[in-house]
């Protein structure tokens, strides 16, 4: 499309697309860029795509302009193609899930763009495009609306709530033009003023409705502001001068008190991308200087004061402190970090100073990745949105012609009055909307996302917390996720004249070549002891492991190796028996002829899988169960120890998988608990699947349905109580929406309701179920 050339000190420059951001600022002064805006945009008849001109004398080349540049003899360019960018935007004004369906229509068919797509609860849009940044602005302007460009690189400025300022102005002089006339109608004294008075509360409080819903008419999108507008037009028309009047007002203060509770459930995604700071101390050679984080590279050092927030991930360098790191885990006590520790963008330093190299772009950060996570799991439908969808397809157009058929059918075919029977057909467009219905249910999902995003745990949609809320039966898996996942030695139990000291000592020579985790909890004991030469290891695959410690061949490994070697086991067979009934793996130490002792290694259980089964319990789970690959008495010790219901042990993964469908087949809903990367096909197969300590984790953030930052499994008892409440909720609101339709449909064809009782019971209707759904932004 041909525009208007932009003039001196415009407000918007239509040649800059490749750094929008600028556009937010602009005044008097025009594009900071240094090209000359009289140069007028036209049509290349070469190709029929636009092009710019812009003064070129003081560049080489232009940064200004994204695309493949033609230079002239003049000293001009021409910008011949520009490439497809995707944008994001906040939108602010956006009160209405129905309204951001028509508003992402009328983006998605402007010239140049690709792709729209509108996130209602999280109040964004993202937009995929070869037009100026500004068009899609104006665009979204012209509908009624707000949008601020987005850029993730940067601390997001404050959005703009004059919007919210006009309208409440507009409502407040509209509400008390309307009192006026109704005292003055009352009295009986300056009727003259009553339909003046009236009017202007019809103009004020419905012309921002009327606005979008004109606007809505120029690319055939019939939404609530055009019936209301009607509503308000059409009962004038017939002389209902105080009907109309109500009507403005009561939508306007509706849509206003909406809007603002909307914004409210926004402002927790919002408030996570106020976390982390704009800009970050950095060293670089030697030189210290502040820098925006979207300057930073990865391997820079940045430098962070004690109580500052850190604004980037990365691993310290030097320094020791103490970070907080509730913003991305949950977790109100402090961590110890040293070098070597993983630091995230967010959280908040103590009182020591640290340098930390990063090791992720602003853009990539794990903050970063949770915002994103939150923001597509706001956008997704749950299962109970479809039932509301299908619901509304049906009965928005079913009382639209209902309506129009209430309005002529009568006076044409029976020749009845025109106003009485056009009035209830007005009444019967007000109540044709489903708002309330319709938002019953995203408001409901957002808080609860929200919520519990805020505490460190990510639902990758409303279908995952809703199933949580109908989860019977959950399964753990062992190793890393009820134990630590950290195997440390237990029992040292030397024979004959050797003493614990030497027996580790002996131990450790052998087992220091090895990469086994047994292995590695036998060095780790043994740090500080002065560990014996060995030489000629050999890992014995299933038994253990061999080497020679001075002139004698050691051996360290389980009983079947022993029995190979041909070792009198009797003095230790029953110590052993003895340890694997407490869930320990037993290794033995000695020579081909004798046995020097034994040391048992276990993977202790976590602190929190005590309290996390109980709290599970309480809850009313049904059937709690533990799927391990380790041996029967080990996983059956552990079982006891944890009060589970059940255990699985000797699995392999496919038969984890197995045990995953029969649980369902016999609870119906199961959810997995694993690390989200050995457990990827057990958590595929459940109902839901839960990944924890994920914080460092990119494969577990995008493979689980669930997932905990940190590794405190007392959230899940949390996950599952808020899923339960955001399932009644849910129910409610519904249930709500449709019972107040039907109420007033019915009496509406009865002509038992006026229209300003209609508007209220749209508008109030929308509102109640709206603070329901807040409730769930609260904590259990």
């Amino acid at each position: 499309m041909h525009e208007k050339p932009p003039e001196h000190h415009h407000e918007t420059c239509r040649c800059c697309s490749s750094d929008p951001q600028h556009h937010q600022d602009i005044d008097t002064e025009g594009c900071s860029n240094q090209h000359n805006h009289d140069e007028p945009s036209h049509i290349s008849p070469e190709n029929n795509q636009e092009t710019e001109t812009h003064d070129h004398s003081h560049h080489d080349s232009c940064t200004c302009c994204a695309g493949e540049i033609t230079h002239h003899d003049d000293g001009t360019h021409a910008d011949i193609t520009r490439p497809l960018t995707t944008s994001s935007f906040f939108l602010t004004g956006l009160d209405c899930a129905d309204c951001a369906a028509h508003l992402e229509k009328r983006i998605a068919i402007l010239p140049g763009v690709k792709s729209a797509r509108i996130n209602f609860t999280a109040g964004t849009m993202t937009v995929e495009h070869t037009t100026p940044v500004h068009a899609i602005v104006k665009a979204v302007s012209q509908a009624g609306y707000s949008a601020q460009y987005r850029d993730n690189t940067k601390r997001p400025a404050q959005i703009s709530r004059g919007w919210i300022d006009q309208r409440t102005m507009a409502t407040i002089i509209s509400g008390i033009l309307l009192v006026t006339g109704f005292v003055i109608d009352h009295v009986g004294i300056m009727t003259e003023l009553v339909i003046p008075l009236f009017a202007g509360a019809s103009i004020i409080g419905g012309f921002h409705t009327a606005k979008i819903g004109l606007y809505g008419l120029r690319v055939l999108s019939f939404d609530m502001n055009v019936l209301m507008t009607v509503a308000v037009v059409g009962a004038a028309a017939i002389g209902e001068w105080s009907e109309a009047a109500t009507v403005a007002v009561l939508f306007s203060v509706g849509n206003t008190l909406q809007a603002y509770t909307m914004d409210r459930t926004r402002r927790s995604i919002r408030a996570l991308m106020d976390l982390a700071p704009s800009q970050a101390t950095v060293r670089r050679d030697g030189v210290e200087s502040i820098l925006p984080v979207g300057q930073l590279l990865i391997g820079d050092l940045i430098i962070v004061r004690p109580g500052e927030r850190i604004a980037m991930d990365g691993i310290v360098k030097t320094g020791h402190s103490s970070v907080n790191q509730a913003a991305i885990t949950g977790e109100s006590i402090p961590v110890e970090k040293i070098q070597g520790d993983q630091i995230y963008a967010g959280t908040v330093n103590g009182n020591g100073v640290l340098e930390l190299e990063v090791t992720h772009l602003s853009s990539d950060s794990t903050l970063s990745k949770i915002i994103h996570l939150v923001e597509e799991a706001q956008a997704q439908k749950a299962p109970s949105q479809q039932f509301v969808d299908l619901f509304a397809k049906y009965y928005t157009p079913i009382v639209l012609l209902t309506a129009a058929a209430i309005m002529v059918i009568p006076w044409m075919l029976f020749a009845e009055e025109f106003a009485p029977w056009f009035y209830r057909g007005l009444v019967l467009l007000v109540i044709s909307c489903p708002c309330a219905l319709v938002i019953s249910t995203p408001v409901s999902i957002a808080s609860a996302i929200g919520s519990l995003s805020r505490n460190g745990v990510l639902i990758k949609g409303g279908a995952f917390l809703e199933g949580m809320g109908t989860v019977k039966a959950i399964a753990f898996d062992k190793t890393g996720t009820l134990t630590s996942g950290h195997p440390v030695v237990t029992d040292i139990l030397p024979l004959g004249d050797m003493n614990e000291q030497d027996l580790l000592t002996l131990a450790a020579s052998v087992e220091q070549w090895s990469e086994h985790p047994l292995a590695a909890a036998v060095t780790e004991k043994a740090t500080g002891l002065s560990i014996l030469s060995s030489t000629d290891f050999h890992a014995i695959t299933g038994r253990g492991a061999q080497a020679m410690v001075g002139a004698d061949t050691i051996y360290a490994g389980n009983i079947h190796l022993f029995e190979e070697l041909g070792v009198d086991l009797r003095p230790v067979q029953d110590r052993v028996i003895s340890l694997e009934d407490k869930g320990k793996t037993v290794m033995i130490i000695g020579s081909s002829t004798a046995i020097s002792g034994i040391i048992a290694v276990a993977d202790t259980l976590r602190e929190q899988s005590y309290d996390a089964v109980r709290s599970l319990h309480k809850a009313g789970i049904q059937h709690i169960t533990m799927l391990t690959g380790d041996n029967h008495r080990v996983a059956s010790a552990m079982a006891q120890q944890l009060n589970l219901d059940s255990y699985h042990s000797d699995l392999l993964p496919q038969e984890k998988v197995d045990t995953i469908k029969k649980l369902a087949e016999d609870y119906g809903s199961v959810a997995m608990v694993g690390d989200g990367i050995n457990d990827a096909p057990a958590l595929a197969t459940s109902n839901v699947g839960i990944a924890m300590g994920v914080a460092g984790s990119d494969t577990a953030l995008e493979t689980a349905d669930i997932a905990l930052m940190s590794d405190d499994l007392k959230r899940i008892a949390s996950i599952i109580i808020k899923g339960r409440l955001t399932l009644a909720v849910i129910k409610q609101n519904i249930a709500f929406a449709i019972l107040v339709k039907v109420i007033f449909v019915i009496l509406a064809l009865f002509g038992y309701v006026d229209l300003w009782l209609a508007v209220l019971a749209d508008t109030g209707s929308s509102i109640l179920v709206t603070l329901n759904g807040m409730r769930l932004m609260k904590n259990n």
